[in-house]
């Protein structure tokens, strides 16, 4: 992505629906607030855009929910940067997001992130800091699944070209699913107003892709093997996400999204700061493991702390 100076790109993070694949836990608290082992569900997500060096980001979420999301999250600035908060009345589909935020998008790059994901691997830094500078246009993620019916997906040719898309379809011409990470060239805004609501009556994500699809400049970056990537958007989910965290943290003693560590590798706030929150907070295992961390010497090797 090429921005002039000042026009970095802005983090789109949704975070809105009933989440009633949870019921009848989510009717009183939003999913994306829920524990994945031992942190919200919204910092993996956040977690993405931070590992991407994304300081300015917008949370999409129900009006409802912004006190409790303020609650946890704040403006942003105990961890050096801007988070701001758009209300979404009700769900209209995902890519309803670009209307709703056309505002603090301008003719920016975004990068949008569905707050219910967790994609965790080896040298996912790399891959997604590459997605974000190589893309021209628009820029999907590729994952193989085995029920690729239940996602959008995507079909590659042999040179990785993108020959199609679909969304949730009953014959999947790949099993490459889409998982909710997009970058988007300043276009998305002007892209999205043009769109139609699907069967569903929602402006479908997928659609805005074939957009970018037919002018030519829609990629699509296969993740393949060495990274998981986990739905928090059910029960099951949610369990087997918690599983992953807990067994991968306490077999290499390394956190997995915690933003607090990301701020601090990324220069946005000092070690003294984050020692002094880890002291304030020394009968929490979340803040033990982070100061161990923080403190350790060879600490400073671990470049990426979410891969």
């Amino acid at each position: 992505m090429t921005n002039e100076p000042g026009k970095d790109p802005i983090g789109l993070l949704l975070a809105g629906g009933t989440g009633s694949r949870l019921f009848p836990t989510t009717r009183s608290v939003n999913k994306h607030l829920l524990h994945v082992y031992d942190k919200p569900l919204i910092y993996y997500s956040l977690s993405l855009l931070m590992l991407i060096k994304v300081r300015e980001v917008v949370f999409i979420c129900r009006p409802e929910d912004e006190a409790a999301f303020r609650g946890l999250l704040g403006d942003g600035s105990q961890w050096g940067m801007t988070l701001n908060y758009v209300h979404q009345d009700e769900p209209h589909g995902i890519a309803e997001v670009f209307l709703l935020c056309a505002q603090q998008i301008g003719n920016r790059d975004s990068v949008l992130v569905l707050g219910d994901n967790l994609i965790h691997g080896s040298n996912l830094a790399s891959v997604l800091q590459r997605v974000l500078e190589e893309n021209v246009g628009a820029s999907i993620l590729g994952y193989p699944v085995k029920n690729p019916e239940a996602f959008g997906v995507v079909e590659l040719s042999g040179d990785h070209e993108v020959l199609s898309l679909e969304e949730k379809p009953d014959h999947p011409r790949s099993n490459l699913a889409v998982p909710g990470f997009y970058c988007y060239d300043g276009r998305a805004v002007e892209f999205a107003k043009s769109l139609k609501p699907s069967k569903r009556n929602e402006l479908e994500i997928t659609d805005l892709n074939k957009l970018y699809l037919a002018d030519g400049s829609l990629k699509a970056v296969d993740l393949g093997r060495g990274v998981a990537w986990l739905d928090g958007g059910t029960p099951e989910g949610l369990f087997e996400a918690s599983q992953y965290v807990r067994t991968m943290q306490r077999r290499n003693g390394l956190m997995i999204a915690s933003p607090e560590e990301m701020a601090w590798r990324n220069g946005w706030i000092d070690r003294s700061d984050l020692v002094a929150l880890c002291e304030n907070n020394k009968s929490n295992d979340y803040f033990n493991l982070l100061h161990e961390i923080c403190v350790r010497p060879q600490s400073k090797t671990v470049l990426n702390p979410s891969d």
